[in-house]
């Protein structure tokens, strides 16, 4: 698969990543087997960023990566994020914990866990409103000199951090949701970091699953699934959200291709982003990295624009929107 620089510090990662949180958290049962072989599965198809945080689970999710990636740490770039203590994003709860002294802590901690002698990218996951942005980068930067971590992220931050922490240590990426239903990055975030020279992940490029089309119904999703609790899943929001979908579908059938497949697609074509699609499914895995192939015209994104505009998807990301952009 064609690789990608990262932003402006060198790290060189595949087009399109994998996001891990699914196999372990908030989507419904898991299946470690299953989830063992797509990762196994991704590598063999030249996918090599993988995603986690100590909080999915919480730590499970860590050392299942740490499993799954024994025999093939060469293949690999792993990124982690810390930050939520005593809860998850996935499932709510749990504070934010920016201090040195846990920076320290959690990278230590999810060294042992993936098994490995350091970390690739390393994300604030949250950034914690009590603690200066940066006493926490500098911590981090504390690890890099170390050799535990190659590379600084944040994730969910604002322009106006993102610069702060900048400038005490160069930031690789940025991490925040982005895709044809949360398109507010475009306003500032992605100008931000394209000036810094910072590279842009995307996480939940499939808006949780929604853009894959499959979701017809809020019954469709199992009951212990997250996503029950999200305004955008739920009510009114849901039945307005799939017209929307339903506009990308009509256009992806034009294509010869899956709702899914266009939503990526469209996302490989904005400049510096790199999408982190979750599944713990092979199969899906192999649906996903095939968008890589997908050549979209001036028009095709014209028309996926004026089906998907900013500000078309109806509801709030999270309930409580408090914890991002800060």
């Amino acid at each position: 698969m064609e690789r990608h620089r990262l932003g402006s510090q060198g790290l060189i990662v595949s087009r399109i990543g994998l996001g891990c949180m699914g196999m372990s958290d908030a989507y419904g049962p898991a299946d470690d087997g299953e989830s063992v072989a797509t990762i196994h599965r991704a590598l063999d198809l030249g996918v090599n960023l993988l995603d986690t945080s100590d909080a999915y689970g919480p730590f499970i999710n860590e050392e299942l990566i740490g499993k799954a990636i024994r025999d093939r740490r060469d293949e690999v770039k792993v990124a982690t994020k810390f930050g939520f203590v005593g809860g998850t994003d996935g499932k709510g709860g749990g504070s934010i914990d920016g201090t040195p002294k846990h920076v320290r802590e959690a990278c230590e901690g999810s060294l042992r866990r993936l098994g490995v002698d350091h970390i690739d990218l390393l994300y604030q996951h949250r950034v914690d409103p009590n603690v200066a942005i940066e006493e926490t980068v500098g911590a981090m930067a504390e690890l890099v000199q170390q050799g535990k971590v190659l590379y600084l992220g944040l994730c969910e931050a604002s322009p106006a951090t993102i610069r702060r922490a900048h400038a005490v240590h160069p930031i690789t990426a940025l991490q925040t949701e982005y895709s044809l239903w949360s398109r507010d990055p475009e306003d500032e975030l992605l100008p931000t970091v394209r000036e810094l020279g910072i590279g842009y992940v995307a996480y939940s490029p499939l808006g949780r699953g929604f853009l894959t089309g499959q979701l017809r119904r809020f019954e469709d999703l199992p009951p212990d699934d997250w996503r029950r609790h999200r305004p955008r899943f739920q009510g009114e929001n849901f039945n307005k959200n799939l017209q929307l979908v339903d506009r990308v579908k009509e256009i992806a059938a034009t294509k010869g291709v899956t709702p899914a497949q266009l939503a990526l697609a469209w996302l490989l074509y904005q400049e510096g982003v790199v999408p982190i699609p979750g599944t713990k499914r092979r199969k899906n895995l192999e649906e996903n990295v095939a968008a890589t192939e997908i050549t979209l015209t001036s028009e095709d994104l014209k028309r996926i624009d004026e089906a998907a505009p900013k500000g078309a998807a109806s509801g709030e990301r999270y309930q409580d929107m408090s914890g991002v952009n800060l």
